[in-house]
């Protein structure tokens, strides 16, 4: 062979083994933790070891148990499936119902330690009982969050001062009928009772019911919103500029550009 057509060759494989992603399950690998997903975006090499932001999604009741093909139906997950691009590593646990702070922390800590995550750009996004399970990991360990959004969901946790160090975007729809609108407000009250919230958002969106919030997960504004906070800025802020509204949620999800193939791998290993 050719000395040039050796290059072009070599060109093309490694072109194909950066475009595909992969999802990647993982089944009792984490003593103390979760079962879990957890997707590498697609442009990285075998041997790439630059650090990527994390995306830890936390899901609701609906998608609890142990059947992890359930955390695909919505979130982030089916986004990406549905084509949206998220340039991080995802990282999606499956509760048997309820969020534990410390079993979500070993998790992450499982996961930090085999793939390429950027410390400073770990990020938390929840829905319904996630919601709450956002508000009380974020508040539990507010030095491993550089920004989190909760969507209709509340707190366990007592002690919410946590959430003061944050950048925190709360959102509920004031025609939720699963999570009253209430449970959030009871958290944005509690967090200005504890200290000064001024990296705290709070949107309440009219007429908005449970369901049609999670149509949030398919635009790329929580992406972004997300991707702008850092925990190695030298001034915590929240970024009050990308808005997301009724009509963008219903947008993303209508103009999702279809099914996109996944390499799911899977891994059965051993507490």
């Amino acid at each position: 062979m050719r000395p040039k057509l050796i290059l072009i060759t070599a060109f093309v494989f490694a072109f194909a083994v950066r475009a595909e992603a992969q999802l990647i399950s993982h089944h009792g690998v984490v003593k103390g933790g979760y079962d879990f997903w957890v997707y590498v975006p697609q442009d990285r090499a075998a041997k790439d070891t630059t650090k990527l932001p994390l995306v830890l999604f936390l899901h609701g009741k609906s998608l609890s148990g142990t059947n992890l093909e359930k955390v695909r139906e919505y979130g982030p997950l089916e986004a990406l499936k549905f084509g949206r691009k998220i340039d991080a590593i995802v990282l999606a646990p499956q509760s048997q119902g309820g969020w534990s702070p410390s079993r979500v922390k070993k998790t992450l800590d499982w996961t930090e330690a085999r793939y390429p995550v950027d410390t400073n750009r770990i990020y938390v996004f929840g829905m319904s009982m996630g919601g709450y399970g956002t508000i009380d990991f974020t508040g539990t360990y507010p030095d491993k969050v550089a920004a989190a959004i909760a969507m209709c969901g509340g707190a366990d946790i007592k002690d919410v001062s946590g959430l003061n160090k944050v950048p925190l975007w709360i959102i509920h729809g004031t025609s939720d009928s699963a999570v009253s609108w209430k449970r959030s407000q009871v958290v944005v009250d509690a967090m200005k009772a504890s200290g000064p919230a001024d990296l705290l958002r709070y949107d309440l969106h009219p007429g908005v019911s449970h369901s049609y919030l999670g149509r949030v997960f398919y635009m790329s504004e929580p992406y972004e919103w997300l991707f702008k906070h850092s925990l190695s800025d030298s001034l915590r802020a929240v970024d009050q500029t990308i808005q997301i509204t009724k009509y963008g949620m219903s947008k993303a999800y209508k103009s999702m550009p279809g099914r996109r193939t996944l390499k799911v791998v899977e891994y059965k290993g051993k507490k």
